[in-house]
C-alpha cells in the first residue's frame, strides 16, 4: 500500500456536549430523542462535530483495492469560507462535560462565536455527513477521519477499499492509521482523535446487522491500532443497507441492535448547509468508477477490431521520414475535431444517459486513432491543453468516452485518457472525480509519472493554476512557431501556370492588349477554321 498525503480545505469542529439548550441553527433534523444517560462502561465518544461547507473540500476516492489517499493538513482553526453562511452555523461555547450519544440540554447560556460552521450531534448527524465531507457516497470502503484542535475540527481523512481477505486486515489497520497519523505529525497537526466508518452493502443473503457483525474485527483492530499511536477512536460506525451501527457504544437504547435509520438524504441541516454553499455529492463510488469502466459484450469486441486495425495501420506508418510529427498531429487534429462535435452536442439527463450519447458521437475508428495516438508523450501533453474554458467540459466528455473505448487486450491503453480526465477535473476544481481517474490510472499502471505527479499535486493540496499557465504558454509557443511556418508557405512564389492548349473560347487562354491571342491578329471563328485579317487576306498562314 503506497499512501498519499492530501489536505483538507476545510477543516470542522467537533464539540462535546453543549450544556446549553441547541439553537434552531445546530438542531439535527431528524426528531430528538429523550436524554439517556450513557451507561457506566461507555467510552468517551463523539457527540457532535462541524462539517465544512467548502465545495472544494478534500476528498479520497481511491478504487479498492488502490493505494490508500489521505487528507492529512489541517486548516486554520478560523476559517473565513465566505461559502459558509453563519444562518446554517453557529457555534456554541460548551461547558466541558462527558460524551454521551444523547445530547443533555441544560440552562447554561451560549456565547456565538465568529466562526462559520455546521454543528453535528451525535453518529446520526456524522454518518449522514459523510458524503458531504467526501463528495460522494464511499461504498465498499473503511474512512477514518482526524480530529484537530481543542474543539476538534475535521482534518485529515484517508479511504481504501476493504479487503477481501480478512488475513490482510491487521495490516491494513495498522498502515491506515499510521498514514493518518504521522501525516499529521508531519504538518504539525498531529491528530486529537480519530472517527472511523466502514461502509459496505449487504452481500446476497445476507442483512445490515450481518455486515455490521461481519466488520467488527476490522473495526476492533482499527481501534487498537490508532490506540497504540496514543490517538483514540472517538467513535466508530457501520453503514449498511440505509442503516448504521456504533462500535463504541453498548447502550442498546439509543444504539439498537438493529440500527439506526439514517435519515432521509437532503433533510440535515448538513444538506442544506451544504445545498446553500453549492457542495455537490456526486452519487457513490461505484456510479462514478462506472463512468470509466472499459465496454463489455459485442461493443467491446467491436471496439477491440477497431482498434487491431488503427494499431496495423500505424506501423508502417511510423517507419517513415518525420512520420511521428504528422502522426501527433493528426492525432490533434481529430481531437480537436471531436471536442467541437461534443461541444455542439451536450446531451441531459441521468449520467448513464450523457454517457450513451457521448459514446453515440464518435465511432470506433475515431476513438481507436486517438486512444493509439495519445500513447505517444507529446501528444498527451498537448491534448492537456484543454482543461479550461468552454473546451473543458467538452474534453472531460472526450477523454471518459475514450477511456471506456479501452477493452480486451487493450485496457492499459486507459491509462492516457483517464490521467487527462483527472487533469481536467482537477483544473476545473472537481477533485473527487479526479481522484477517482487518477486512481483508475494508477491502479492500471502504478508508473505513469504524469498521473502520479497530479495525484501528489492533489493530495499536497497545490493550485492547479501554475500549471495551467505552464500549459497556456506552451500552446501559445507552439501557435507563434507555427504562424511564421505558415505565413512564409504563404508567400512562397507559386508555379506560373502554363497556358492550356485545350479548351473552347478564349477564357483559357492569356489575351494580347487589345483583346488579341498573341502577336498576330488572327484568331479562330470557335469553329476551328481561320479567321480572315484585318484587311481580310486569308493568303497569310
Amino acid at each position: 500500500m503506497n499512501p498519499h498525503s492530501e489536505p483538507s480545505k476545510r477543516t470542522g469542529d467537533i464539540h462535546s456536549t453543549p450544556t446549553s439548550a441547541p439553537s434552531s441553527a445546530e438542531t439535527s433534523s431528524h426528531p430528538p430523542r429523550t436524554p439517556k444517560p450513557p451507561a457506566p462502561t461507555d467510552p468517551p465518544s463523539t457527540s457532535g462535530s462541524s462539517a465544512p461547507t467548502d465545495p472544494t473540500d478534500a476528498t479520497e476516492t481511491s478504487s479498492p483495492p488502490g493505494p490508500a489517499e489521505t487528507a492529512s493538513t489541517p486548516v486554520p482553526s478560523h476559517p473565513t469560507d465566505p461559502l459558509a453562511p453563519s444562518a446554517f452555523t453557529s457555534s456554541t461555547a460548551a461547558t466541558p462535560s462527558r460524551p454521551s450519544h444523547a445530547a443533555a440540554p441544560s440552562d447554561a447560556t451560549k456565547a456565538p462565536s465568529p466562526d462559520a460552521q455546521v454543528t453535528l450531534r451525535g453518529p446520526a448527524e456524522l454518518a449522514d455527513a459523510l458524503p458531504y465531507l467526501l463528495g460522494f457516497y464511499p461504498d465498499d470502503s473503511v474512512v477514518m477521519i482526524a480530529l484537530t484542535g481543542e474543539r476538534g475540527r475535521f482534518g485529515g481523512r484517508v479511504r481504501l477499499g476493504i479487503p477481501t481477505d480478512t488475513a490482510q486486515w491487521p495490516d491494513v489497520a495498522d498502515q491506515l492509521a499510521e498514514c493518518l497519523i504521522s501525516a499529521g505529525q508531519e504538518r504539525d497537526a498531529r491528530p486529537a482523535a480519530i472517527i472511523v466508518y466502514l461502509c459496505q452493502e449487504p452481500a446476497a443473503g445476507e442483512s445490515g446487522k450481518d455486515v455490521k457483525d461481519r466488520l467488527r474485527p476490522l473495526a476492533q483492530r482499527l481501534r487498537t491500532a490508532c490506540g497504540a499511536l496514543d490517538v483514540p477512536v472517538l467513535e466508530a460506525l457501520c453503514l449498511s443497507n440505509g442503516r448504521f451501527w456504533s462500535y463504541c457504544c453498548p447502550d442498546f437504547r439509543c444504539c439498537p441492535a438493529e440500527g439506526t435509520p439514517m435519515v432521509m438524504p437532503g433533510t440535515s441541516v448538513m444538506a442544506a448547509a451544504a445545498a446553500y454553499a453549492g457542495m455537490q455529492v456526486r452519487g457513490s463510488l461505484k456510479e462514478m468508477e462506472a463512468r470509466l469502466a472499459p465496454r463489455t459484450g459485442r461493443r467491446a469486441a467491436d471496439q477491440e477490431t477497431a482498434l487491431d486495425a488503427a494499431a496495423g495501420a500505424l506501423v508502417p506508418r511510423m517507419l517513415r521520414r518525420d512520420a511521428a510529427a504528422a502522426v501527433r498531429r493528426d492525432t490533434l487534429d481529430l481531437a480537436g475535431a471531436m471536442i467541437h462535435r461534443f461541444r455542439q452536442d451536450t446531451p441531459s439527463g441521468s449520467n448513464r444517459a450523457r454517457d450513451a450519447c457521448d459514446d453515440a458521437l464518435i465511432t470506433d475508428a475515431e476513438a481507436a486513432d486517438l486512444i493509439l495516438g495519445l500513447q505517444d508523450r507529446v501528444t498527451r501533453d498537448r491534448a492537456a491543453e484543454w482543461m479550461d474554458g468552454s473546451a473543458a467540459a467538452p474534453a472531460l466528455r472526450l477523454w471518459r468516452a475514450l477511456a471506456r473505448r479501452c477493452a480486451g487486450g487493450y485496457a492499459e491503453h486507459a491509462v492516457a485518457p483517464l490521467t487527462l480526465a483527472g487533469w481536467v477535473s482537477w483544473s476545473t476544481e472537481d477533485g473527487p472525480s479526479a481522484r477517482v481517474a487518477l486512481s483508475r490510472a494508477l491502479a492500471l499502471d502504478p508508473d505513469y509519472t504524469f498521473a502520479q505527479l497530479l495525484h501528489r499535486a492533489i493530495n499536497e493540496g497545490l493550485d492547479p493554476e501554475p500549471l495551467r499557465r505552464c500549459l497556456r504558454e506552451q500552446h501559445r509557443e507552439a501557435v507563434s512557431t507555427a504562424e511564421p511556418a505558415a505565413r512564409a508557405a504563404k508567400k512562397a512564389p507559386q508555379p506560373t501556370k502554363r497556358p492550356g492548349t485545350g479548351g473552347s473560347g478564349p477564357a483559357g487562354r492569356p489575351r494580347g492588349p487589345r483583346g488579341g491571342t498573341g502577336p498576330g491578329t488572327r484568331t479562330t471563328d470557335g469553329r476551328g477554321r481561320r479567321r480572315a485579317g484585318r484587311n481580310g487576306d486569308r493568303s497569310r498562314r
